[in-house]
């Protein structure tokens, strides 16, 4: 099935983004999406499993039910995004005190960038759910960059402290895996799993 045909299915249908993050907003709109944004209660500090690929994807789905709950109808798309360095989940930064740590802690290494995704129509309770994982390669940063940076207060309410898409995007010497994903939302994936939606 085209993208051409997979997006005009998906219009014929209500679409819902669970999310108040501009970035996963902007995204959609970016590939053509027409879409309500529901955000859902769902507490994103909330421990479901110790293994981080499993809570996110668990993180996502119960979102993606929560909002569920809001409606009659739609496809309801969930995200949420999380750093992993050396396996361990770091989330947004507390302050500006927490965003130097975890800057310096990725300066010339390689972190993991994991978001968990979850597809569920409101009618028929189908759902899909997967995660995505990217690898982004940070150059050595100075203390002096970082905070130059975190001047910026870019670093507020992202995971990691750092938006790829922005001001930070001159930390990075390489990605392996989806770009987008790294902004929050997996887009390629993404419409291969609405295909299965749009039956």
């Amino acid at each position: 099935m085209s993208y051409a045909l997979i997006l005009e299915v998906c219009m014929s249908k209500k679409i819902i983004l669970a999310s108040v993050s501009p970035r996963r907003k902007q995204l959609l709109e970016q590939i053509g999406f027409v879409f309500d944004v529901i955000p859902s209660d769902v507490d994103e500090d909330n421990l479901i499993h110790h293994d981080p690929l499993k809570n996110i994807e668990a993180l996502a789905l119960h979102k993606a039910q929560d909002v569920v709950k809001k409606v009659q109808e739609g496809i309801v798309i969930a995200a949420d995004t999380q750093i992993l360095i050396n396996e361990e989940a770091i989330g947004k930064p507390v302050d500006r005190a927490d965003a130097l740590n975890m800057l310096s802690m990725m300066s010339g290494m390689t972190h993991k960038v994991i978001t968990g995704v979850a597809i569920l129509d409101a009618q028929t309770g189908q759902k899909e759910t997967w995660v995505e994982t990217t690898l982004v390669t940070f150059c050595e940063l100075s203390l002096d960059e970082i905070n130059t940076y975190l001047d910026s207060n870019e670093y507020e309410g992202k995971a990691g402290a750092y938006g790829i898409q922005g001001k930070a995007a001159v930390f990075v010497e390489k990605i392996d895996g989806c770009y987008f994903n790294v902004v929050g939302l997996p887009l390629s994936k993404l419409m291969q799993k609405l295909r299965g939606f749009s039956k």
